[in-house]
């Protein structure tokens, strides 16, 4: 699928990884939708060019709203995220209602391609560099859990009404408008008290960050390139070949902010529960279809860092 001069709806498109998506889109002569609840995001971060409309995608007189018969295809990138999210059982339910809805409409709509944002946490704690066709696969996470539910209503979508899928595992996506993550904490926290910085866990844990615009590129590329593929179904992990460590991120953010902190633990080998402590994805698949990122994990962590100082 060439994607220039189509109809996409971005669904989360004002929040960090879907303003991204929906600037790339635009700059490839696209006709961008947005759908979003703000609660994850702001009309500051809508590029100029893309359609807006606010809506609770949990509703489904919204979604049938929204998904109409002259969409090219659906990016759904809308989700609760927070991994210490007090009510697990609202974000699980949410999370799914949002996907299952929008598929459904997308059935009805005659909707032929849906990509969807997924997450390394569905592998659990899984052997590294962790492939696609991985299997069990046992979230520890109700994160997890509910994008793992998220990929089966997908496929089952996809398999049973003629459906083209894209289903996407991040790894961890780093860069301007990231919020309530390692970086941007790092960064309030070193600017409110210099002297020492506070890190979860024991700093040890160690994980794969992707640039948003090698993540954004990244998708763009395998919607236009993988569709000669056989099969509904096309999963792909999108992430870096290098992992880094919460230390060093600790190092790096240390050293874009010019300050020379103590660093102190909260202790135990995870930063909260359901967190897992090393992570890397296989990019082998992605590899294969010709695309690789910019930025491999540390560089990425570095000019996000910078980013982020400047932008906060």
């Amino acid at each position: 699928m060439d994607l220039s001069q189509r109809r996409i709806l971005i669904t989360g498109g004002a929040g960090f990884i879907g303003s991204h998506l929906a600037e790339n889109l635009l700059e490839a002569n696209n006709d961008v939708l947005i759908v979003d609840d703000f609660s994850n995001s702001t009309q500051e971060w809508v590029p100029d060019g893309a359609a807006v409309i606010e809506a609770d995608l949990t509703d489904r007189e919204a979604v049938e709203n929204v998904v109409t018969a002259d969409l090219d295809i659906v990016f759904h990138l809308a989700a609760r995220k927070d991994p210490n999210d007090d009510d697990p059982r609202g974000q699980f339910a949410e999370n799914t209602t949002m996907t299952h809805l929008l598929l459904e409409q997308c059935r009805t709509a005659g909707v032929e391609q849906f990509a969807f944002a997924s997450s390394s946490t569905v592998y659990g704690e899984a052997p590294r560099p962790t492939p696609e066709d991985y299997a069990p696969l046992e979230p520890i996470s109700v994160y997890g859990a509910s994008k793992l539910g998220e990929e089966g209503l997908v496929s089952t979508y996809a398999h049973s009404y003629g459906m083209t899928a894209f289903i996407f595992r991040f790894a961890n996506i780093v860069g301007p408008r990231l919020r309530g993550a390692v970086i941007p904490d790092f960064i309030e926290k070193l600017r409110a008290d210099p002297g020492s910085l506070t890190i979860l866990g024991d700093g040890r844990q160690e994980k794969s960050y992707m640039h948003v615009t090698d993540c954004v590129n990244a998708m763009s590329y395998l919607v236009e390139h993988t569709t000669e593929q056989s099969g509904p179904v096309h999963t792909f992990n999108l992430g870096t070949k290098t992992t880094t460590s919460v230390d060093e991120i600790a190092g790096i953010v240390s050293e874009v902010l010019d300050v020379d902190p103590t660093f102190e633990y909260t202790g135990g080998d995870r930063g909260w529960t359901g967190d897992v402590p090393k992570m890397r994805l296989s990019t082998e698949k992605l590899a294969a279809l010709g695309w690789e990122p910019n930025y491999e994990s540390s560089p990425a962590v570095r000019v996000a860092a910078e980013e982020l100082a400047q932008e906060l």
